[in-house]
């Protein structure tokens, strides 16, 4: 089946997996895209049809930044969106084959015990309403997409109940975190920090990227929305959110800051000329500003669009009315930085892949170990693994990558970022017993459990795969990413 997405997704199901018991909630989207019924089909699954404007109408849901829709038509992003789309198509025709449905009782009592809509411990039909109001969903919406999410929670609960984990598998779970392991190593750092950027390669990546080596400047405005300045009460209640939504509604039709600003006779906080580091050109910290909402002010995205914006319960309008760029110099101390970062970080790859090359040509033994610290004045160490906590030298990911290595092999192992290289050689290894019955059983038997049931979801997926047939209209694709 998935041969039709071809590169854009070669596993729909397994992707549903991700943030399952997660809630969507429905925000405003995109203006309307196609109008007047337009029925074109853009995919079919099976014998169900796919047509474009229920596609289009999902796609308005998921409230696509200004440049993400600018970029529609030079990007894979509607494929992805597609492949998504597909995939919950699928897991629905599931469900309705099992009979799988929430009764009202069952919808009351999801809602009922969910401690969001708690107060005093107890649920709060209050708490639930004034939940939806700062949501901007109504009910009906909410609790239909509740009943989804379970629908989809017991269909997955489904394929993985009543499985017996075998004692082995939980032993193997147990011996990957749980080991005595004598090692030597080499830390690669101090061979790398020997390998210093040229004056002459940085000169020639800053000439590459002069575009890039600017500060951004941005005049920033904003006026917190109070209770007392637009329903003249002094809690949130419900006249002060029905207020609010009039706000962003005119916003969003297009009425500007200041309209909206004077009209409710809100105090403008004008901020000129300051950076994503909340400094101004002069490099002087801007104080009167908490860090989350200069962060959300500034990362806005257009400028003289204001925005409605939440910042810990409190309400604002804001915008940016102005972006300047300015160029910085070769000698900018920022910019030296930057450049000996890239560099050095391309050199470590540049030695690390040379390293794993003879590592995997097996020209890297115990000997050549030896002679490739001798060679460039390099302590080799000794040290003994007993947990994977153990972490006044190793991080935890590191000490996992060391505990897969067997006895007599050497290994290059890294963290993601490469701040941290070491060439590994395992002297031995002693495994822990693991007793039946303990907290530590149960423990790694709920991980052989998941890794298992993760396993079943694969198999499951390759299934439906063969199970429906999707086919893919290209030719709506393209015309639905160039109507934007």
């Amino acid at each position: 089946m998935l041969t039709a997405i071809g590169k854009f997704s070669k596993s729909f199901f397994i992707k549903l997996l991700v943030g399952i018991i997660i809630l969507p909630f429905i925000f405003w989207g995109m203006g309307d895209v196609f109008r007047g019924g337009n029925q074109n089909v853009i995919a079919s699954v099976g014998s169900e049809k796919i047509n474009t404007q229920e596609f289009v109408s999902y796609m308005r849901k998921l409230n696509l930044n200004e440049q993400q829709i600018k970029n529609l038509p030079n990007t894979d992003l509607v494929e992805k969106i597609l492949s998504e789309f597909i995939g919950k198509k699928v897991m629905a025709l599931e469900i309705e084959k099992l009979g799988i449905s929430i009764n009202d009782n069952a919808l009351r009592n999801i809602i009922k015990n969910d401690k969001i809509f708690f107060k005093d411990e107890k649920f709060s039909r209050i708490e639930y309403e004034k939940f939806l109001l700062k949501s901007g969903v109504s009910a009906p919406i909410f609790e239909a997409n509740i009943i989804e999410q379970e629908k989809r929670r017991q269909f997955l609960s489904s394929l993985s109940g009543g499985i017996v984990i075998p004692e082995v598998l939980i032993n193997q779970e147990f011996r990957k975190e749980n080991q005595i392991k004598s090692i030597k190593y080499i830390d690669l750092n101090v061979y790398h920090s020997k390998n210093k950027p040229s004056e002459t390669d940085k000169k020639e990546l800053y000439e590459k990227n002069k575009n890039i080596f600017v500060t951004k400047f941005k005049n920033l405005r904003f006026a917190e929305i109070t209770p007392q300045k637009i329903s003249g009460n002094k809690e949130y209640d419900e006249r002060f959110f029905k207020q609010l939504d009039i706000i962003e509604n005119n916003v969003l039709d297009g009425q500007s800051f200041d309209e909206t600003a004077q009209g409710d006779n809100l105090e403008i906080i004008n901020i000129k000329k300051i950076n994503a580091n909340k400094e101004d050109e002069n490099k002087n910290k801007i104080t009167n500003l908490s860090n989350d909402l200069f962060k959300k002010i500034y990362n806005l995205n257009s400028v003289n669009k204001p925005e409605v914006i939440n910042i810990n319960n409190k309400y604002y309008i804001a915008e940016i009315s102005k972006i300047e760029d300015e160029a910085r110099t070769f000698d900018d101390p920022d910019v030296q930085k930057a450049l000996n970062a890239q560099l050095n970080f391309k050199n470590k790859i540049e030695s690390n892949t040379s390293i794993l090359k003879d590592i995997s040509m097996g020209a890297l033994d115990k000997t050549k170990f030896d002679e490739f610290a001798s060679k460039n004045k390099l302590d080799i160490k000794n040290y003994t693994l007993k947990s994977l906590k153990q972490n006044e030298i190793f991080s935890e990911s590191i000490i996992r990558r060391i505990f897969l290595t067997k006895d007599g092999e050497i290994d290059l192992i890294t963290n993601n970022t490469l701040t941290k290289s070491f060439l590994i050689y395992v002297i031995n290894t002693k495994h822990k017993d693991l007793k039946k019955g303990s907290n530590e059983y149960e423990q790694y038997e709920a991980k052989a459990r998941l890794n298992l049931i993760n396993r079943i979801y694969q198999s499951h997926d390759n299934n439906l795969n063969e199970k429906y047939e999707v086919e893919l209209n290209q030719r709506t694709i393209e015309r639905v990413k160039n109507s934007f």
